[in-house]
């Protein structure tokens, strides 16, 4: 892990691989940059293919970064302009994973053309159904989450963990390995309550339906057509209101294709970055 300290004297962690053109990866909410222990050395090995520069934050909370005062988008995507400035990254293309393809979102809005390419994996305009909009979870199903945090912690993220896995998608071998380096609360990855809370708020209460008719950036939306986190009419609604958008689903396939499907992931992210 490498620290980068921010205005406040907060420390943002990262991990980082290989050289080339940058690439963000932004992690999904109760996670960390861990999930993507197997990702980072793929795409930054030149000997695969089209390579980058490949580096994965923490988010605000999350992993080895520090806390802060808030949990909101804009605190989120805050420190990462912060982390990305003091880099010297001007341009770099952008993957978010569930939240943090909420992220990914709010960040090329404030960063413009420096966003060169946008991948939303897994990812919602809008977390939780409501008047008009049903590619989200009942809001009943997402206070009962918060309920479980503060009654069952660990348990609670332990289910949420093993639901972004569908019936069959991967052997139990694989899961293990897995679990070995992705879990959040294996080991001493147990996720820290106070921001995790805030950040299932964050995520209860953003909608930005209303603002992806302002990015004009080329952007690919990945879902899985299994996915029980996030169904995959989310997906399709972002692709299809994006105004460079277009979609890819992926049969069989749950919340984290890029684990379960690495290979098939990993060259769908280079054929749409390649210069």
């Amino acid at each position: 892990m490498k620290n980068w300290l921010l205005d406040d004297n907060r420390r943002l962690a990262y991990r980082e691989a290989g050289t080339g053109r940058p690439l963000i990866l932004l992690h999904g909410w109760s996670m960390s940059s861990a999930v993507f222990t197997e990702t980072l050395p793929v795409l930054g090995d030149p000997v695969l293919g089209d390579h980058f520069r490949v580096l994965a934050p923490d988010l605000r909370g999350h992993g080895f970064s520090e806390g802060g005062s808030g949990y909101a988008l804009d605190d989120l995507a805050d420190d990462l302009r912060q982390w990305l400035e003091g880099l010297e990254i001007d341009s770099f293309d952008l993957l978010g994973w569930s939240l943090g393809g909420q992220v990914a979102l709010r960040l090329a809005s404030q960063l413009g053309p420096r966003v060169r390419r946008l991948l939303l994996v897994a990812a919602t305009p809008c977390f939780v159904a409501g008047e008009g909009w049903t590619a989200g979870l009942p809001a009943g199903q997402v206070k009962a989450m918060a309920r479980g945090l503060r009654r069952r912690y660990q348990e609670t993220l332990e289910d949420f963990f093993h639901r972004q896995f569908v019936a069959g998608e991967i052997s139990a071998e694989r899961l293990r390995q897995i679990e070995a380096f992705a879990a959040p609360v294996v080991g001493d990855r147990v996720p820290v309550g106070e921001p995790t809370l805030a950040a299932l708020e964050t995520l209860r209460t953003t909608d930005l339906r209303r603002e992806l008719k302002e990015l004009q950036v080329p952007t690919l939306v990945l879902h899985g057509e299994g996915d029980e986190i996030i169904p995959c009419d989310a997906g399709r609604y972002l692709a299809a209101n994006l105004p460079y958008g277009s979609f890819i689903s992926l049969p069989d396939t749950g919340h984290a294709p890029f684990l379960t499907r690495p290979v098939q992931c990993c060259n769908l992210l280079r054929e749409f970055c390649r210069p």
